[in-house]
């Protein structure tokens, strides 16, 4: 290209021009857009426009990921993600949209509850439903809270506390949500309600107190379908709960201390399933931690690693449908230190001859089989998940799963009139025969009838609700009927 000599001549103007332009950018605010001569004071860079955007560089997730050594900060459009992203310690993120939700309310007095003061006609502040109201502070409540399906809570259970004197603080029909919180009732009641076996509750990561000084109760919840309480620690008060006709109680990580007073936990009505796991009872001279004295009907109940520790009453048992020695009915699963096992893994039973052992007792026998009972008297010790009938040689077996039982019987006898021929006794189940139990006893004509024979049994059985099991003999050789003369017979299933 040739270079004029006037072109020469302006050259060095133009580079001047441009060293200012630079220095004087590199050391002020740049703006850019529609009005480009006034900038904000605080801004390095400034942007205005009332019809464009700014655009972000776009790229695949691949694209983004190839970058070299992204800074801190650095942020793109990805394509694949349809999100922007951005890289931040060692990796990218998204950066998503955090929509505060509309329906909440903080509440930090008493006076910022004065609209639901309103909406419950002076008497009771009806929760708005659907809102979380957030709890931060002590507040010292003048009436009781209708949760209305409401969700109510604080950030630190330890500094936010809804406090009553004298009265109650839930009270009401409806559910709703609780959850880290202090509960205290000074002279009063946590809870009172009674829903319409529709409604679900929850309570959870809450300190419940009572005053300690003053008559304290916990409260009670009847008629609801689902009630969840889950990690609940409870102190102070001077009686407990009462559960009842709640389809579905849950009850877990819930601790009761020692300074609690009166029956911890009531259960009365009916209940589709009852879940009661892990936390503890510490239970003191004079209180009690479980009453299910009312014969609550039950579906399904479980209490299963609660530890019962203490000096007091760990359980005021069923009157009716209960085991001698034991607390709960078959519809129960018990599994706690402290307190007896009771589930369908556990169940046993016995029965024995109580008569006595040097007279025995008669029984006639045939070639037809025969329950080994004919005039004898059968006592038990144990009897759990089990029934005794048909004369006490027999067991029923009463638990609610079917498992398989090992049994084992013994038998002392001899024969008043036929020698030389053989006997048999066997386990049968449901009246039929179990083969495998088959034990075989012969009187030998050379010792006459005045030899005792010995007899032991042994089966594996798998016996379902209902099921029962006993034992039988009958002549296998000779004719007629003979007299057996029983000194022993003794049977355990477990």
């Amino acid at each position: 290209m040739k270079t004029t000599k006037k072109a020469i001549s302006r050259l060095p103007i133009l580079i001047a021009y441009l060293i200012l332009v630079v220095s004087f950018t590199a050391n002020s605010q740049v703006k850019i857009g529609d009005n480009p001569g006034t900038i904000d004071a605080s801004a390095l860079l400034e942007m205005e426009s009332t019809s464009k955007g700014m655009l972000f560089p776009r790229m695949t997730t691949a694209q983004r990921d190839a970058i070299s050594n992204p800074a801190s900060g650095l942020i793109v459009f990805d394509t694949d993600l349809n999100e922007f992203v951005f890289f931040q310690s060692g990796e990218w993120v998204t950066l998503d949209s955090d929509t505060k939700r509309t329906n909440y309310k903080l509440v930090q007095s008493e006076a910022d509850l004065a609209d639901e003061l309103t909406a419950g006609g002076g008497s009771v502040y009806l929760l708005d439903a659907g809102t979380y109201y957030e709890i931060n502070g002590a507040i010292t409540l003048s009436y009781p809270i209708d949760l209305n399906e409401a969700y109510i809570g604080g950030l630190d259970v330890n500094e936010d506390k809804l406090i009553t004197s004298g009265g109650t603080i839930f009270n009401g029909a409806n559910g709703g949500s609780i959850r880290n919180l202090t509960l205290v009732a000074m002279n009063g009641t946590i809870l009172s309600l009674s829903g319409s076996g529709t409604e679900t509750l929850v309570i959870q990561n809450c300190i419940v107190s009572g005053g300690g000084v003053t008559t304290d109760v916990f409260g009670s919840i009847s008629n609801y379908d689902i009630v969840f309480l889950n990690i609940i620690d409870i102190v102070n008060f001077d009686d407990g709960i009462v559960y009842t006709n709640i389809d579905n109680l849950f009850l877990s990580e819930v601790a009761w201390f020692e300074s609690n007073g009166g029956t911890f936990e009531t259960f009365s009505g009916t209940f589709d399933i009852i879940e009661k796991l892990s936390g503890f009872s510490k239970v003191p001279a004079g209180a009690t931690a479980i009453d299910v004295s009312s014969n609550p009907t039950v579906s399904s109940g479980n209490i299963l690693k609660v530890p019962f520790s203490g000096s007091g009453t760990y359980v005021n048992g069923y009157t009716t449908g209960s085991f001698i020695g034991y607390y709960f009915t078959n519809s129960w699963n018990i599994d706690c230190p402290g307190i007896k096992i009771e589930s369908d893994e556990t169940a046993n039973a016995d029965f024995y001859y109580s008569g006595s052992l040097t007279t025995g007792f008669t029984q006639p026998v045939s070639s037809s089989p025969v329950e080994l009972q004919g005039s004898g008297t059968f006592s038990s010790n144990n009897l759990f998940r089990f029934l005794s009938s048909g004369g006490g040689n027999r067991l029923t077996y009463d638990g609610k799963q079917t498992r398989e039982f090992q049994v084992t019987a013994s038998i002392s006898a001899r024969v008043t009139s036929a020698l030389g021929d053989f006997y048999a006794f066997l386990i049968y189940k449901n009246g039929v025969e179990l083969t495998e139990s088959n034990a075989i006893m012969y009187i030998d004509a050379t010792y006459g009838n005045s030899q005792i024979q010995n007899v032991a049994l042994n089966a594996i059985v798998e016996m379902a609700p209902g099921d029962y099991i006993e034992v039988v003999a009958h002549r296998l050789t000779g004719s007629g009927t003979d007299n057996l003369i029983i000194f022993s017979e003794n049977l355990s299933i477990h």
